[in-house]
Parts: C-alpha cells; structure tokens; sequence
C-alpha cells in the first residue's frame, strides 16, 4: 500500500469520480477482487458488485443532487486496517448533510478486503 493518506484520498475520490473508466481503475487498485464493501443495508462483493454500488451511489449523490464527499476527520490504521469519517454536503459549500465511518480491512497486498460502512448522521 501507498502511504495511509494517499491511500484515504483515493478511496474518498472514487466516490465523487465522474469518469466511469477513471472510477472502475480506482476501484481496482483500491479492492481486492473478491472484496467486499458492506454497509447496514447493502451487500457489494468483487470488483463488479463494488463497482454498481460505488456507481450507484455517484449517480444519486453526486451527479443527481449535487453533493460531494470530502474526508471528515479521524484518519487512523494499524494492522492492517484504516478508519475514517466522511462527509457529505453540497459541491458549493452549504451543511452537511450526512456523516459517515468506514473500517477497511487490508489484504496482504495493501488493498482492501472487507469494507464495512456506517452512516452516523
């Protein structure tokens, strides 16, 4: 793995890529193939199923209601793992609208193997 802070940068940015193709390379250097990403209600495993659920979140958050992701604070990691938060608000700036925390869980080559998201506001 790139160092921790790269590596947070580019999770958070496949969120609010435009570009499909741009946003499918992430999602390949970020996941292991037969990763998963889980959250309360919602199930994405390999790069396929991450991809739908990271498209599909684009689509209505970013590209449908205007809003961007951006990290929040509490960056942490060892042992193979990363926390963070994040939020999301407006592109121009405005309240947030929701907060999130992601656990990610490392694989031996640094990418991630099991995501787990939890939505706190």
């Amino acid at each position: 793995m790139t160092d921790m802070q790269t590596f947070v940068q580019d999770y958070i940015a496949v969120w609010n890529e435009a570009d499909a193709e741009r946003r499918r390379q992430l999602i390949r250097t970020l996941w292991k193939e037969d990763a998963s990403h889980l959250a309360r209600t919602l199930e994405a495993v390999g790069h396929a199923g991450i991809e739908k659920r990271v498209s599909d979140a684009y689509e209505k958050w970013v590209r449908e209601k205007g809003n961007v992701f951006r990290l929040r604070d509490g960056v942490d990691g060892h042992h193979g793992t990363i926390k963070l938060r994040w939020e999301m608000l407006p592109s121009g700036g405005g309240e947030v609208i929701s907060i999130g925390f992601d656990f990610l869980v490392l694989g031996g080559d640094g990418r991630i193997r099991t995501g787990y998201q939890f939505i706190e506001a």
